[in-house]
């Protein structure tokens, strides 16, 4: 059975991964390709007579093709993950596609799979509290959304949604905020943010989940509008109205689109294991999450059968030729000719056919041609070579300005480009430390051999590229700021190089792996135990209060940009550099939505009581050791929950102080900016924890010893009356109604 009703493709339905078919969008460059127009006719022409399935076995149910990969029966699909079960409506009349307990509407051999889906939904009652919510708040899929095809949609007055996920290896996130005090302010039509949001789905985005959350509970709009939901939608089935701000969400339906492949691998690894899938006159492409087919120009049919890929007869079908009747049919092509006197391939779509002209006439338009050619060329390249140098030439100009108005003794170190290639040896991968959607990380040894950490952005946009013109000046100031930063907890800023696009940032280089590496790596887990997460919190909480001192905004807090040394010190990384990326393309490229402040999507503004709240994240994530959990753990945090503390760090001696740092964590995720504590405050509560919790310590082993010398022996020889297994019986069952993984 699929996870909450959803299909087979799902990783709680398949046992076995290699077994069935992936849904994600074709990585190669080729899933963009199609028949030339001319040849589209021809294709659906061939398609309609070639065979869709094997032989013998039932290629429609109802309405609806059921081509192979796919079967209604046995031994007409490929494995039991493609099995669609061709069964009787309601009316007992009509037959109707089932995948799992979905209404499949469209199969189609380029790789779409087609059904309804259903949003998930949070209502409330009139005090503000939740009395009806989908059976999930996560809801997982092993399959990626087809990002030409679908839409994110959130509706509410009271709402922030969420679309959670994996793109290119690292976590993803982003959603919208939807608003509205009166359902009379809802325009008809409009999805810009009013009752209404909607983004597009992210190219590539892999397992993925949904989830919503409000800022009030709907008090202040509940008779019009109780409820939050979000969903996946297929593009052009969607058009807002204010009646879906008072649905009867459980019986809503969606239909949603995939993209489908064959299997988790690659057309290289099955083609070598010899059971490559695609037949005759077919070629074979890599997706994200395996390999699609593809008939070969010319051909039409079914790729995924041995020979359902037949020839097209475009001179019957349809073609390009200049003169129809010049046509002719070759295997898999054809060849359009001209009439006598004239010359070309006699195509419409090529040369065409023209009068054939003098040998003359021809050497002097080829002549004239490439010098004009060799022209703007060089023209272009001698205007970008100097609009480049004069750029460098303004940072530079800028960066001195700037630095003669400060007087601190450190200095900021300007590399040169070829300075920092030499340092990765040509930003080798070996030297590739960790990525994320705004840039990679290198280790580069210097010329002294002083070993750094360089940042340099991957792929840089228009958008960026505009966003930091604007912002070279702050850029600039900001970063001679950052270079007096001296504090044992910051990672060292050492300076910049300005000739890149988008500069890069060179760091002190730190061992070992970040926080977020150790948190949600199982292994190194089970070794952070509850004194050392305490530790890390309140360092952190530390470095961030120092730069709060200093007015400087982190903007990006989070695990993966908190480094640990081998003792497990802190040093807190990346500040600054978001003054490079417009914060709408790192917060939703760079894939830490769930560590943005929701109040920024209200304000478009980042400040310190936003470093707040993504710290407030992080608090949550030592505690439970689990991602993304603002999108769905306020609840139980408000409930004072303890069962969804991460087991092995749980002992009967520091319950009250994990509530005590559960309370800290709520009230930093407070969704009112102005009911957070400062990033001072929590610094404090947690170091007196620490303090508190050493000089207990400190107790315990004096007892000890005691008791090593036949003191107190009854105190000592007696067992406890409470245990860990006593106290769990006890605690609040409420996390159990929401699902953290």
């Amino acid at each position: 059975m699929a996870l909450n009703g959803f299909p087979k493709f799902l990783p709680n339905a398949c046992p076995l991964k290699l077994q069935h078919p992936s849904i994600g969008s074709a990585a190669s460059n080729k899933t963009d390709e199609t028949f030339p127009p001319s040849r589209e006719r021809g294709a659906i022409l061939a398609a309609a007579a070639a065979p869709l399935a094997k032989p013998n076995c039932n290629d429609r149910c109802g309405n609806v093709e059921i081509p192979f990969p796919f079967g209604t029966s046995e031994r007409c699909y490929l494995d039991h993950n493609y099995f669609v079960n061709c069964t009787y409506d309601s009316s007992g009349k009509t037959r109707r596609p089932m995948y799992g307990n979905f209404v499949v509407q469209n199969i189609s051999l380029e790789g779409q799979f087609e059904f309804f889906g259903y949003p998930v939904y949070e209502c409330f009652n009139e005090l503000g509290t939740p009395d009806n919510r989908s059976s999930r708040l996560l809801v997982n899929f092993s399959s990626s959304f087809s990002y030409t095809h679908n839409l994110f949609v959130a509706i509410g007055c009271d709402t922030i949604a969420y679309l959670n996920g994996t793109k290119n290896n690292a976590n993803f996130s982003t959603g919208c905020l939807s608003v509205c005090e009166n359902i009379n302010d809802v325009a008809n039509g409009s999805c810009s943010g009013i009752g209404c949001c909607q983004l597009n789905i992210p190219k590539g985005l892999g397992e993925s989940s949904l989830s919503v959350r409000s800022f009030s509970g709907h008090k202040g709009v509940w008779k019009s509008n109780p409820c939050s939901y979000a969903f996946i939608v297929k593009r052009d089935a969607f058009h807002f109205s204010p009646e879906y701000l008072i649905p009867n969400v459980s019986n809503m339906k969606f239909p949603v689109v995939f993209d489908w492949g064959i299997r988790y691998e690659t057309c290289e690894r099955a083609i070598a294991k010899s059971d490559i899938l695609c037949g005759r006159n077919s070629a074979c492409y890599d997706s994200s999450y395996g390999y699609r087919c593809r008939c070969n120009p010319g051909y039409g049919g079914n790729p995924y059968l041995l020979n359902g890929c037949q020839d097209i007869n475009e001179c019957q079908s349809g073609n390009n030729c200049t003169y129809p009747e010049r046509c002719k049919n070759t295997m898999g092509n054809y060849t359009c000719s001209c009439r006598k006197g004239s010359r070309g391939d006699g195509r419409k779509d090529g040369t065409g056919c023209v009068a054939k002209k003098g040998r003359k006439d021809r050497k002097i338009g080829a002549g004239i041609g490439t010098t004009s050619l060799v022209l703007v060329v060089g023209s272009v390249g001698v205007y970008w070579v100097i609009q480049t140098r004069c750029a460098i030439k303004l940072r530079l100009e800028i960066f001195n300005a700037q630095l003669s108005n400060h007087q601190g003794s450190m200095k900021p170190v300007i590399f040169r480009a070829r300075e920092l290639e030499k340092a990765t040896n040509n930003y080798d991968k070996s030297r590739k430390l960790r990525q994320g959607g705004d840039g990679t990380v290198y280790r580069g040894v210097l010329t002294d051999n002083k070993v750094v950490a360089i940042k340099k952005s991957e792929t840089v946009d228009e958008d960026q590229i505009k966003h930091f013109k604007d912002q070279i000046k702050p850029f600039i100031n900001e970063m001679i700021v950052l270079t007096q930063i001296n504090h044992k907890n910051v990672v060292k800023l050492l300076g910049c190089c300005l000739e890149t696009k988008v500069p890069s940032l060179v760091y002190e280089f730190i061992t070992d792996w970040t926080l977020s590496d150790h948190i949600h790596d199982k292994d190194k887990s089970s070794l952070l135990s509850w004194e050392k997460r305490l530790k890390i919190a309140t360092e952190a909480a530390r470095a961030l209060a120092y730069l709060h001192s200093k007015s400087i905004i982190h903007r990006n807090v989070k695990s993966a940009n908190i480094l640990l040394d081998e003792n497990h010190t802190v040093r807190v990384a990346e500040f600054g550099a978001s003054r490079l990326v417009p914060l709408d393309h790192m917060r939703l490229e760079q894939g830490t939505f769930e560590y943005l402040d929701p109040e920024y999507l209200r304000t478009g503004q980042l400040i310190e009581k936003s470093d707040v709240y993504s710290f407030g994240v992080i608090l949550a994530e030592l505690l439970t050791g689990k991602k993304n959990l603002p999108t769905y753990s306020v609840s139980p945090l408000n409930e004072d929950c303890l069962e969804i503390i991460e087991r092995h760090i749980k002992n009967e001696d520091n319950v009250e102080e994990l509530k005590e740092v559960l309370d800290i964590a709520k009230r930093c995720l407070s969704i009112n900016g102005e009911d957070r504590l400062t990033m001072k405050a929590v610094e404090k509560k947690l170091n007196d924890l620490r303090i508190k919790k050493n000089h207990s310590n400190e107790e315990e082993s004096e007892c000890s010893i005691k008791g090593d010398l036949g003191l107190d022996a009854g105190i000592a020889n007696s067992s406890p009356s409470t245990t860990i297994d006593n106290i769990t019986q006890f605690l609040p069952t409420c996390c159990s109604m929401i699902p953290l993984f």
